[in-house]
């Protein structure tokens, strides 16, 4: 049974590159445009890495992010962001979110700034869901 990759960003061409990516390299792939429809996938779907932006309409996916991980149910599941956001900025955001609501939150498995390299976001895909 192949293993799971949710997609979740408002860039249907990432969307389209990445799970592209993802599936020619024996994953099947699911998308979403946006933090609201990825948690809806993740609840169906059950995935096992999720491949997420951070600048999104509706819902962030930082807000995301932090629903994610602050759940038992999801929280072990691999994420890789992949952002035009800075690394160092978002993490800062997180810190900030932590003090906000009183809950750590840890770091992403990855992260990576826009555009993605395919290679680099297929070495990352490989290492924390293996096929």
């Amino acid at each position: 049974m192949k293993k799971k990759i949710l997609v979740v960003d408002d860039e249907m061409d990432i969307r389209i590159f990445i799970s592209t990516l993802a599936e020619t390299n024996g994953y099947k792939s699911f998308v979403a445009k946006d933090g609201e429809e990825g948690l809806q996938m993740v609840k169906v779907h059950k995935p096992d890495l999720i491949i997420l932006d951070v600048m999104m309409p509706r819902e962030s996916g930082l807000k995301l992010y932090r629903e994610l991980r602050s759940d038992n149910t999801t929280k072990l599941i691999p994420i890789i962001m992949v952002s035009a956001v800075s690394r160092k900025t978002f993490l800062h955001s997180i810190k900030e979110l932590e003090r906000y609501h009183g809950v750590s939150l840890s770091e992403p498995e990855a992260y990576i700034e826009k555009p993605p390299e395919a290679e680099e976001l297929i070495t990352l895909i490989s290492k924390h869901c293996p096929a």
